[in-house]
């Protein structure tokens, strides 16, 4: 019950932001799941290893999502600058050794992993308007859904077993299957001029990159040793535990939405 309580504050709480409120809104509210996103990202990849200047990388990662959503600052100076000043910090540092190249790897990943994807987000919401952005959640949901739902009814093969033990194949074709059919039918509406073949294949794609993007966040947890990124909503674990699948899914979403559909 926690966890459907859960979920039903915050589908109300991004609806109304996507829907009701300016462009500038979403952009705020990526960036603030950016921030939170990389809080759980740094904890993950200290208890791996890794040591990260969690303030710099902290601010590359909110400035990438900024840039990459609005424009305001070109990206590739935030991502350039980030490059000096996280190399520069680790020469300051002093230490040579096997964990440099780990360590300025992690601390620029979430720029790329995190803050870029969800810019993105806020990007589409511009450029398509609020039915793009309303359309992958919705289409995020229903596969999200139909793969828990198919994986328990069908489920007897695990896709990916050192990774996440409980997710099957035929739960990821089911959410493939019903997520795709989702964004092509919506799709139509939402983008009228984009040619089938194009909307059918951007669909799969789309979706079958959410399931990489849920691995992947899978990956990090289980070789940080840890269950759940945070503890922060009820039921559901951390936020990178809630977009871990938008983080694969968003970028060819966006590439969709710019272009694509025509």
């Amino acid at each position: 019950m926690t966890r459907v309580l859960s979920a039903i504050v915050l589908l109300a709480i991004v609806i109304g932001i996507l829907w009701f409120l300016p462009p500038v809104a979403t952009l705020i509210l990526a960036a603030l799941a950016a921030a939170l996103a990389f809080v759980e990202y740094a904890r993950l990849a200290e208890a791996s290893g890794a040591r990260i200047p969690r303030a710099v990388s902290g601010a590359v990662v909110i400035a990438s999502c900024l840039a990459a959503g609005r424009a305001t600052v070109p990206l590739e100076i935030v991502l350039l600058s980030a490059i000096v000043v996280v190399g520069a910090l680790a020469v300051a540092a002093g230490n040579p050794g096997a964990g440099v190249l780990r360590d300025v790897a992690a601390a620029l990943l979430p720029a790329i992993y995190i803050g870029l994807p969800l810019g993105a987000l806020a990007a589409v919401r511009l450029i398509g308007g609020r039915e793009a952005i309303l359309l992958l959640l919705v289409t995020m949901v229903i596969s999200d859904s139909a793969q828990y739902y198919t994986g328990r009814a069908l489920g007897r093969r695990p896709l990916a077993p050192a990774i996440s033990p409980k997710k099957t194949v035929e739960g990821a074709l089911g959410g493939l299957v019903f997520g795709a059919a989702a964004m092509t039918l919506g799709g139509l509406r939402v983008f009228p001029s984009a040619a089938p073949a194009t909307l059918v294949l951007a669909s799969a794609a789309v979706v079958s990159l959410g399931i990489v993007g849920d691995l992947f966040e899978s990956l990090l947890k289980r070789s940080a040793g840890v269950k759940d990124a945070s503890g922060l909503i009820p039921g559901h674990g951390g936020m990178l535990d809630r977009i871990d699948s938008w983080l694969f899914a968003a970028p060819v979403y966006y590439v969709f939405t710019r272009y694509l559909q025509i």
